[in-house]
């Protein structure tokens, strides 16, 4: 008897081995699924995306609170004699400096985090920047002073230069059909959005009722799972080696290019209303219009449904008029800058919710029409390498955030409010024009890219090769294959 029961018992455990061996091949061959992979990559760098921009906002509400016994500790030093006033200049100059440490190592890196990942790939940046910003949301969620704070702050630039980056760059090189790509990046630039408007209320709302380290270690937890579902997949997403990776086009000469340099100032001009009015939009609105604090922390949220209604709109006027990419770019650009000079004028948050939605959907436009327009022109003028192209959008965003909390409170002392909106729509309004020389940007084919890797380059190792044979291929009609020699027959 108990040797049928054991006999049972082994019979069991080996049949449920076997279904477990079953169901990870099962696991392992849909992975391979080209659509699949696709997906998940979409998924992971949505996530990370999401991670950054809820880091990067999320300390809007808590820090100012958080580090105001700084301007009690300043004037205990500076003695009865001081005045409170300067004290409260050097502690807003401190946050000033604080908000705008993460553009500026990201703007910094870049350059060098485009070229390393076009030279190893996209898996490993990737990687390397979700675990950077592990430890930057760790470090934030325990920090206890300013020092501390402002290191947490700039490993998160350290962190988004490779993971904004390498996971754009992924998107653009797994979705090689233009409808497709746009799709992805539009995906993508959502979570970007929810993530930027989403993350005061969340933050706000968690410091006041559970303090400042709750909101941190929540999104550590989230980043710390899309890394380990990353590193759970992989060598999935390795569909090449290192040795048929492309040679990249250097970024210097990326920069040089006429059509990138347009589609990157206009990414740099499109965000400096966004990143000029978060700083300075709540002391004006409780100056002004004498906002309630739930006001002021809501101001952007309401934003968020046009910005994902213009990347809906961009995608599908994009599928179906692809050759006027360019001119949603600059309709976006026009909207931005109308938008801007109309909130100075609004007295109440109802009303300024208006122009603030409106800044958000050009935006939406400008972003979706011209980010995938990017690899595009990677696809047709370069080789299809996407690491250093994306770096330079990066560079183009974080120009404008690096500058935003730093120069926008003293601009709005020296010229005023009004005045620095009136400028902001200007400059967008006067750049939309520069958008035409894109114009004619769709009428460059993958025949013109190959034609400039056969004349001028050569193909740069086995890569580039197959992929030409591959392109041959699909551009061929349907049977002429079956009629060419073989080389036997040759």
């Amino acid at each position: 008897m108990e040797t049928e029961a054991t006999g049972g018992l082994a019979s069991t455990a080996a049949e449920k081995l076997s279904e477990m061996g079953q169901r990870t091949k099962r696991l392992g061959a849909a992975m391979q699924d080209p659509r699949r992979q696709r997906r998940l990559v979409l998924v992971i760098v949505c996530v990370a995306l999401l991670l950054d921009n809820m880091l990067y906002m999320v300390i809007v509400p808590i820090i100012p609170d958080y580090l105001a016994d700084l301007r009690t500790h300043d004037l205990a030093l500076l003695g009865p004699n001081s005045s409170a006033q300067g004290a409260k200049e050097n502690l807003d100059v401190k946050i000033g400096v604080l908000f705008a440490s993460k553009a500026i190592l990201q703007l910094l890196v870049n350059p060098l985090s485009g070229t390393f990942i076009d030279r190893v790939g996209y898996d490993l940046p990737l990687l390397i920047g979700l675990t950077v910003m592990f430890l930057s949301t760790c470090v934030f969620a325990f920090a206890e002073n300013y020092a501390t704070l402002f290191v947490a702050r700039s490993l998160q630039g350290l962190g988004s230069a490779f993971a904004d980056t390498s996971g754009l760059a992924m998107i653009a090189d797994k979705y090689t059909e233009e409808e497709e790509r746009s799709r992805a990046l539009g995906i993508a630039l959502a979570f970007i959005s929810f993530g930027s408007l989403v993350a005061p209320p969340f933050g706000g709302i968690l410091y006041e009722f559970a303090g400042k380290r709750v909101p941190f270690l929540v999104l550590a937890a989230v980043c710390l799972a899309d890394g380990l579902l990353f590193l759970s997949v992989i060598q999935s997403f390795s569909s090449r080696t290192r040795d048929n990776i492309p040679v990249g086009t250097p970024i210097y000469r990326l920069m040089a290019d006429p059509y990138i340099a347009v589609v990157a100032g206009a990414l740099t001009v499109c965000n400096i209303p966004l990143a000029f009015l978060e700083p300075t939009i709540a002391n004006w609105m409780e100056r002004t219009m004498h906002a309630t604090q739930w006001e002021m922390g809501l101001t952007w949220l309401p934003a968020f449904f046009p910005h994902v209604l213009g990347v809906y709109v961009t995608v599908k006027l994009a599928a179906r008029y692809p050759n006027l990419q360019w001119f949603y770019g600059a309709l976006g650009m026009v909207v931005i800058g109308a938008s801007s000079c109309t909130v100075p004028a609004c007295t109440s948050f109802g009303q300024l919710v208006l122009p603030l939605c409106g800044i958000c959907f050009g935006i939406a436009l400008v972003d979706t029409a011209l980010l995938p327009t990017l690899a595009f022109l990677v696809d047709v003028r370069h080789a299809s390498v996407y690491g250093s192209v994306y770096a330079i959008a990066d560079i183009s965003y974080s120009v404008a955030y690096a500058l935003g909390p730093v120069a926008a409170g003293q601009i709005v002392h020296s010229l005023g409010f009004a005045q620095l909106n009136l400028a902001m729509g200007l400059a967008n309004v006067l750049y939309a024009p520069a958008l035409l020389l894109l114009r004619h940007v769709c009428q460059m084919k993958a025949s013109h890219s190959e034609r400039n890797v056969l004349l001028e380059e050569g193909p740069q190792g086995l890569y580039d090769t197959i992929r030409m044979e591959e392109r041959r291929a699909g551009e061929r009609p349907v049977g002429e294959e079956d009629e060419s020699p073989s080389p036997e027959n040759s």
